[in-house]
């Protein structure tokens, strides 16, 4: 664990223009900066970033966040691995809680098996860029699959040369111990001697999603009976063949971009379409999917296309891990390459247009193309039409989650009429495999998960009626109270006053807010300045707790800025919104007592409507005018106008 005192050191010295400006171009609008948005195709410029605020927002697809969720989104970093990066980018040491010895010692043979891997890495490039067996056999085979240049050293791929201990020795020379060179698989013991795992064979780096080497897949060049035609790293404490995809590095970006996934089978079907520029592919080796991987995959995108082989070898290794694909909530479709072609070979004969067509094209529901393909194998067998029955049945309830509802009666309604079976039967059918298997995860009675099924599929709509609206606008307003203390709490309201104070010393009571964020905001924010903290609204947007720092990124975001183009070209003086902060600061203080104004007036207008003696009606209608009175002053000094 990263001490709290570390992440308060990166975070102190975060500049959100610099860190967002690595990704994307920025040019300086007003007091703002302003470019492409990386997170949606757009043309002209609506991604935001404000300096002061230390905040992003773009107004095209809405993203929103700080720095650190920056690098979360765009980079697809976890929080520590957010922090790490910007750790090393600003030179600062972390600072790790104390762990146990076991946890220690494994974080320690990582680190040690990232540093070979490395070496790894730059050795086996070298051997292929800088050596005349390297460019003769290894960058002939690259060259023969079509691999330019580029392609070769963005995948920073290499060659092992044929020597028996070309690597082990430059490796134990450069003082690499023995013990991790053996686990990661690059060293094996061959007659008691260490020796050369990766000889003769051309290599592909296996990245994690940070980018560094955990892996490889080392590929035989020459026919040989004997030995297996790819080797790939054994399991350690880096290499996790469940848990990674290759490519991901690489692609995550266009896959969340693009919003869909393409999974083919082979290193090299990966490596040519992104040469084509078809960047939103990754590789699975072949094997069947692990739940890992699809929460991997679901990370980026809810939209998963599988591209495999048209043999039945490929069907049948594309059928593998659905259900497991629709329990993790993918989107699942599948499109066969055609004529005895891969994704490698395809793309290269056809093209990246025609292949981009060719996928839109012909990708095919999983679930209805399963059915397709069994109702065939089944025939007129009234015992496998049953099997098959119960097997969609199965599949359909993996779809039990509650937003997933509409798209598992979608899918009821199609099997149904493909099946020529009644819908309400295949209902009562996917409802028993839902109830099953929610005892067997939960070990729970019968009754209680047939009223579980109850609950995911009724209708709990709630209504959007005056109280909701109510309740609305004041979380609106509330959001607004948080927005100017954050803002402007640590400026001067008066002589020895800061706007914070009064804020605080206002006709409010904190107790009756309705939003509970903005409650613990306004609280935090209070005990703080209270104890001689003076708290900004840095402190609240790289909170630790990322639900106050959320709901501070989206109360400070900026909606609009005045254009500088009004003191250019119209020499018009306009205040700035921190120039009026007074005058801001005030108003939402207003708006809020107005708020409460309001939903008083609502609820006297019920009670009134429902009095039943005379003497309560009088009451009411008392305090309403009474209400009505402070509406119009409270409206007055906003100038605004009641019509009603």
């Amino acid at each position: 664990m990263i001490s709290p005192q570390s992440i308060q050191q990166v975070v102190s010295r975060i500049d959100i223009v610099e860190i967002i400006g690595s990704f994307v171009k920025l040019k300086k609008r007003g007091s703002n900066y302003i470019g492409l948005c990386p997170f949606h195709e757009e043309r002209t410029p609506s991604f935001m970033v404000s300096p002061t605020k230390e905040i992003y927002k773009c107004f095209g697809c809405g993203k929103s966040g700080n720095a650190i969720g920056f690098l979360m989104d765009h980079e697809k970093y976890s929080y520590v691995e957010a922090i790490r990066w910007l750790a090393a980018r600003y030179n600062v040491e972390l600072e790790e809680t104390q762990t146990s010895p076991e946890v220690r010692l494994q974080q320690q043979v990582a680190e040690s098996l990232f540093i070979i891997n490395n070496f790894a890495r730059e050795f086996f490039s070298k051997a292929l860029n800088e050596t005349d067996e390297g460019r003769s056999i290894g960058l002939g085979y690259f060259r023969e699959r079509g691999f330019t240049g580029e392609t070769i050293s963005k995948f920073q791929l290499g060659y092992a040369p044929e020597s028996s201990s070309a690597f082990t020795s430059a490796a134990l020379r450069a003082g690499y111990k023995l013990e991790y060179l053996l686990k990661t698989g690059l060293v094996v013991m061959r007659q008691d001697q260490p020796a050369d795992n990766y000889r003769g064979r051309v290599i592909f780096p296996v990245h994690n999603q940070s980018g560094k080497v955990i892996g490889f897949g080392a590929r035989i060049l020459k026919a040989n009976d004997r030995a297996p035609k790819y080797i790939n790293t054994p399991e350690n404490e880096l290499y996790i063949k469940s848990r990674l995809l290759y490519g991901t590095y690489f692609a995550r970006q266009a896959i969340d971009r693009q919003d869909e996934c393409l999974l083919v089978e082979g290193y090299t079907d990966v490596i040519s379409l992104h040469q084509s520029g078809i960047e939103n592919a990754v590789a699975s080796g072949g094997t069947s999917l692990t739940p890992d991987q699809l929460r991997l995959i679901r990370k980026f995108t809810g939209n998963l296309t599988i591209l495999y082989d048209g043999d039945p070898a490929g069907i049948k290794a594309a059928l593998r891990g659905l259900d497991l694909a629709l329990e993790e909530g993918l989107s699942v479709k599948l499109a066969l390459i055609p004529d005895q072609e891969d994704p490698d070979s395809y793309v290269r004969k056809v093209g990246a247009a025609a292949f981009r067509e060719f996928i839109a094209r012909e990708k095919k529901d999983f679930i209805v193309f399963t059915l397709q393909v069994s109702l065939l194998e089944a025939g007129n067998d009234p015992r496998k039409k049953s099997q098959l029955v119960n097997q969609i049945a199965a599949t359909i309830a993996r779809i039990s989650k509650l937003e997933d509802f509409t798209r598992q009666q979608d899918y009821i309604h199609q099997c149904s009429q493909m099946l020529g079976i009644d819908e309400n039967g295949l209902v009562a059918l996917v409802n028993r495999y839902i109830r099953e298997k929610v005892r067997k995860e939960q070990q729970i009675p019968e009754a209680e998960a047939r009223q579980l099924e109850e609950d995911a599929t009724g209708d709990s709509h709630p209504s959007d009626d005056l109280t909701d609206l109510v309740l609305r606008g004041d979380e609106m307003q509330e959001e607004g109270l948080v927005r100017v203390l954050l803002e402007y709490g640590q400026m001067d309201w008066e002589e020895g006053k800061k706007v914070a104070d009064h804020i605080f010393e206002a006709e409010i009571d904190f107790d009756l807010l309705e939003s509970q964020m903005a409650k613990r905001i306004i609280e935090q924010y209070r005990t703080l300045y209270l104890n001689q903290v003076f708290p900004d609204a840095k402190t609240f947007v790289y909170h630790e707790d990322p639900e106050i720092s959320g709901y501070s990124i989206h109360a400070l975001e900026f909606p609009y800025e005045v254009s500088p183009n009004w003191k250019v070209k119209f020499e018009l003086e306009i205040p700035t919104r921190s120039e009026m902060y007074r005058q801001d600061v005030q108003s939402v203080l207003i708006w809020l007592s107005l708020a409460k104004i309001k939903k008083l007036i609502a609820e006297n207008q019920k009670e009134w409507n429902q009095a039943g003696s005379y003497e309560d009606q009088v009451a009411l209608m008392q305090l309403h005018t009474h209400l009505k009175k402070m509406e119009k002053e409270l409206t007055e000094k906003l100038g605004t106008v009641i019509y009603k």
